[in-house]
């Protein structure tokens, strides 16, 4: 038997052995440079009408001109599918549930999960509904994408993940836009289904709605797993500021944005420029979506940050009557093993979502999740509409049909108006539950708010304020319109919106270069805070404060992450050892790391406990702390920013996917954004500021944007990681609306024939 089963494993190891071996070119690539990269583009004997011309820039940026709109499109689908093939491919698989298909049975239950959260849920209503432009937009930008899969070279990556080429739909593109608007919420609500009802949930519900931020308790295998993709795939951060003609030292209003998502390569954003007879702009566009997310034409510049609303309720289906459930059987294919059923549940209140193990529930009780991305609204016919304005109004009223994720959209127009449109489709709420997350699928005033939803023409908005500051950082509405109708409970803490408002308003005129200095700014002023309030506290104990040559470097910081501070580096590390101990003393169930955590209890929690056991934990503190700050110099030491593909995450092989990695200022809630958890020594930034828009409306030409990381999606591409170093030094590509500015700056042509 010993011998069956160790021969059944060889055998195991060795089909895996051979079934990789065709994806062995991904893991030496060969160098490939940028006239190979233009080379390998499929350019003739294409579904054009007439010829399309690409121009591009050494970074291998694409400048597209086409003589119609659905020229345009097919050339953007060509472009996405030669540069991002692989990661369209893999968006896919996530968005449409099949990744056991590549990870085999490990990828089983997330497969599940995914199935049941189903993101293509809504496309065949959406397309449906499509007006005609939009229509033609999505089906030429489909045919591209498909011309570049089937016809142009095949990425390396799928001989090792075990991937052939395979055509997009429509509805395909469509899944792919609703898992980038995934609610950010969810973590945070499927980390407390097992726990309520027990001792300890309603004084930790009560600390997630006192902090104003959800926390995900973190769990093993496949949740922490599905966690992960939904984290890094979803725009759920994001900074952006529109500055008025008053505060411009061109006299023209400007804009700067820079969205906060996952920092592996290559990067989920691409920059492209563009031009047809309905289309004239650059911006940055999420590969396998036709869409421009933030950017700018010649009238109007645009960039958002994520609502953090709540997009989404859960309802206690359990006692529904049998009929109200609608059941379906999926087979999940699963590569080198044999295919698996599971059960779908859909009832009127969304999918049943405790079905899948992932997401564990009580014992007997059937939770299902109704989600404003179950709607048929129309995200992508609102940013092809915004792409297109002409005014602030235009864009401003694009939106109306904008669901998921909820976004604030800022733009700033060349007629000199700044203004800020909440883009999100929302249940009518009255308010929030306080006792529960989960509501009654049976009481009408729980389900009610669903039947009449609210979109940007019935949320807050604003325009051209006095002070000719905007600013926002997912930030709690109520900091900037006076009674908003209910939004959601979990925002950021403000930290990072006041500090740009500061930065805005601390100059009369501001350029361009005051804008990208503000992208790159490492200052937190709570930490600053919260620092002085330990250090005051250490201070008190019988006799000052312990080891003061170590706590030095508190006094009066403030609040500054820079890569050189000594300061960031001992406040972590102190923290690190603080909130474990406190959440000892209290009794809590999972860790409270978050910022708004931090800056709300954690003085708080510390002046609660007796005095004698307070100078216990904070003496402990500071002795566990030394030997880590002797080892280490300054917050960069530790604070480590790693350039690496995706498939960094492999077992074994990972490690042959790390580009190089740096040190790097920023944290949690600093502009810079570069997050991370309690430190206690070396750790990766895994999520942050991965790309920079500033565009200043004096001149078409004055658009800069910067990718962490690089265009092309390429393994071994001269542009896969080229811009790196242009975001570190805070430089970016300079990307013009001008003919003879494009024509200069993006010297490489391309002819795309029919």
């Amino acid at each position: 038997m010993a011998r069956r089963i160790r021969w059944g494993r060889g055998a195991a190891l060795l089909l895996a052995a051979l079934a990789m071996l065709p994806g062995c070119a991904a893991l030496a690539p060969r160098p490939t440079g940028i006239d190979q990269r233009l080379a390998a583009l499929p350019k003739d004997g294409l579904a054009l009408h007439r010829p399309v011309s690409i121009r591009w820039n050494d970074h291998l940026v694409p400048w597209i001109e086409a003589e119609s709109d659905a020229d345009l499109a097919f050339a953007l689908g060509l472009v996405h599918g030669h540069l991002r093939g692989a990661q369209v491919a893999l968006l896919r698989m996530v968005a449409r549930g099949r990744l056991s298909e590549i990870a085999g049975p490990l990828a089983r239950d997330i497969d599940h999960a995914l199935r049941i959260l189903d993101f293509g849920r809504a496309a065949p209503k959406i397309e449906r509904r499509w007006p005609p432009e939009t229509r033609a937009f999505v089906e030429r930008f489909a045919a591209g994408l498909n011309h570049a899969v089937l016809h142009g070279p095949r990425p390396r990556e799928f001989g090792l993940l075990g991937l052939r080429p395979e055509p997009f739909t429509t509805a395909d593109i469509l899944a792919i836009g609703r898992l980038a608007g995934t609610d950010i919420n969810w973590l945070s609500y499927f980390s407390l289904l097992a726990e309520r009802g027990t001792p300890g949930f309603a004084r930790r519900w009560g600390r997630m709605l006192e902090a104003g931020a959800g926390t995900a308790v973190p769990g093993g295998g496949e949740q922490a797993a599905l966690g992960a993709l939904l984290q890094g795939l979803s725009r759920s951060g994001s900074n952006a500021v529109a500055i008025a003609p008053s505060r411009s030292a061109s006299g023209a209003a400007m804009l700067a944005s820079d969205p906060h998502l996952g920092m592996s390569l290559p990067n989920l954003w691409m920059l492209a420029g563009m031009r047809s007879p309905s289309f004239h702009l650059v911006g940055l566009m999420v590969p396998g979506l036709p869409i421009i997310g933030l950017g700018r034409n010649r009238d109007v510049a645009w960039g958002g940050t994520n609502l953090r609303a709540a997009s989404s309720d859960l309802f206690d289906v359990s006692r529904l009557p049998p009929e109200a459930f609608s059941e379906t059987e999926v087979t999940i294919r699963q590569r080198l093993w044999f295919s698996a059923t599971r059960r779908l549940r859909v009832t009127p209140q969304g999918p049943v979502v405790t079905d899948s193990p992932v997401v564990p529930g009580r014992p007997g009780e059937a939770i299902a999740l109704r989600w404003a991305g179950q709607e048929p609204a129309d995200e992508i016919t609102a940013l092809l509409r915004a792409a297109r304005a002409r005014s602030g109004a235009e864009f401003r009223d694009s939106f109306s049909g904008f669901a998921v994720s909820p976004q604030n959209m800022l733009w700033a127009a060349r007629d000199g108006s700044i203004g800020r449109v909440t883009a999100a489709v929302l249940p009518a709420r009255a308010g929030f539950p306080q006792e529960d997350p989960v509501l009654d699928a049976r009481d009408p005033a729980a389900t009610g708010p669903w039947q009449r939803l609210r979109d940007a023409r019935d949320l807050p908005r604003l325009e051209n304020p006095p002070e000719g500051v905007l600013a926002s950082a997912n930030e709690n509405p109520t900091l900037w319109t006076k009674d908003p109708p209910p939004i959601g409970t979990f925002f950021s803490d403000g930290d990072r919106v006041a500090r740009l408002r500061a930065m805005a308003l601390a100059k009369p005129r501001l350029t361009p270069a005051d804008l990208a200095a503000m992208q790159a700014d490492t200052v937190a002023p709570k930490a600053a805070a919260l620092a002085a309030g330990l250090l005051a506290r250490l201070e008190a104990l019988p006799g000052g404060a312990p080891d003061p040559a170590l706590l030095a470097p508190l006094r009066g910081w403030d609040g500054d992450y820079a890569e050189a501070s000594r300061a960031a580096l001992v406040f972590e590390l102190l923290l690190a050892r603080l909130v474990p101990a406190l959440e000892v003393e209290s009794g809590s169930r999972g860790p409270e790391t978050g910022w708004n955590f931090l800056t709300t209890f954690l003085l708080r929690d510390l002046d609660a406990l007796p005095p004698a056991r307070r100078e216990a934990v904070l003496r402990e503190a500071v002795a566990a702390v030394a030997p880590a700050a002797a080892r280490y110099r300054n917050w960069g030491e530790v604070h480590r920013l790693r350039a690496a593909h995706w498939l960094v995450n492999l077992p074994v092989l990972g490690r042959l996917f790390v580009l190089g990695s740096y040190p790097v200022g920023g944290s949690r809630e600093t502009p810079m954004k570069s997050g991370h958890g309690l430190v206690t020594g070396p750790h990766e930034v895994s999520f942050g500021s991965m790309a920079r828009q500033v565009s200043d409306m004096a001149d078409p030409d004055a658009n800069w944007f910067t990718l962490f990381g690089g265009q092309d999606g390429w393994l071994g591409s001269a542009a896969f990681a080229d811009q790196v170093p242009l975001w570190r030094e805070r430089r970016g590509i300079r990307m013009p609306l001008r003919p003879a500015t494009v024509a200069a700056e993006f010297p490489r042509v391309t002819v795309l024939r029919p």
